[in-house]
């Protein structure tokens, strides 16, 4: 499928129909709002770009993941990351795959790293496990040019919380292949972190985390209904974005948006591409528009 097909294909599968005298937008079957969404022309307080589970690597297929493929698909991310001009871009985790060699890993991170770099907006990067999974996270941190694992700034008088569960159930951070995948944990120190964080915004807050925080392991976080409670208890969270379950999901758990985004590094071709674009209305509506195999999402 060409991109030009599946630009027409998206179109096709955004439609109004009316309900009870009010106009509503459906993309992809998810229903996106009210009245609102009918000017698509409204501008956003701010656009974020949204990427997950590249997992490069010069390095054959392997079941379903095709990690050559992903500079390919990232040069399409980049193209429309062009046209869209977000104020933010996110990598939700797993940049990069393992290698042969510590050198070779770090020769993928940079290949990443500087392809990153051509995007517009600022750049946040999420810790995922194979981010880290035979380098450091100092190693990673510097790579990148990010100078924390975990922290949060704010853009537009929205509040954003990048998280890190790449920690072990006996808080020993990620590196060198001292983990196993399925064990990932907030420690009490980033706990304390986010709960003081939190406590001092005034802006309404969006989280990004790389293990869900929404579902039990494998592929969720240890702790995350302790982490749940706490962003529940702020009253600020307004959704929490993530990575890792390649093949993405949604749920709404106490009001609380999850949305897991589906992976870049699946299946082969231009079709099986995933990403998307975030939009935040001054109302705190959000829009999650999304391209190739990603879902479409919008939440009052």
């Amino acid at each position: 499928m060409s991109e030009q097909e599946s630009d027409r294909l998206h179109a096709l599968n955004r439609r109004a129909f009316l309900r009870g005298g009010t106009l509503f937008l459906a993309e992809s079957g998810f229903l996106l709002g009210e009245a609102a969404w009918a000017d698509e022309t409204a501008r956003p307080q701010l656009r974020l770009g949204l990427v997950t589970d590249l997992h490069y690597a010069d390095k054959a297929a392997r079941g379903t993941r095709h990690y050559r493929e992903t500079l390919t698909k990232f040069a399409e991310v980049a193209r429309r990351f062009d046209q869209e001009k977000p104020d933010l871009v996110v990598c939700l985790g797993d940049a990069i795959d393992s290698a042969a060699s510590l050198g070779a890993e770090k020769g993928y991170l940079r290949r990443i790293a500087k392809e990153f770099s051509l995007l517009p907006g600022r750049h946040h990067f999420v810790l995922g496990n194979h981010c880290v999974e035979n380098l450091t996270k100092s190693e990673f941190l510097g790579i990148v040019g990010q100078e924390r694992s975990y922290y949060s700034f704010d853009a537009a008088g929205y509040h954003f919380a990048v998280l890190d569960a790449c920690f072990t159930s006996d808080g020993k951070p990620y590196g060198r292949k001292n983990f196993k995948w399925a064990d990932a944990r907030l420690p009490p120190a980033e706990l304390e972190w986010l709960r003081a964080d939190l406590g001092k915004t005034p802006h309404k807050t969006i989280v990004f985390v790389h293990q869900c925080l929404d579902v039990i392991p494998p592929f969720g976080v240890n702790n995350g209904s302790e982490v749940r409670k706490l962003l529940h208890d702020s009253a600020k969270v307004l959704a929490v974005l993530q990575g890792h379950y390649h093949w993405g999901n949604y749920q709404e758990i106490g009001g609380l948006h999850y949305c897991t985004l589906s992976a870049v590094v699946e299946g082969s071709g231009a079709e099986n591409n995933a990403y998307a674009t975030m939009d935040i209305f001054s109302d705190d509506t959000i829009r999650i528009t999304g391209f190739r195999k990603q879902k479409s999402y919008g939440w009052r």
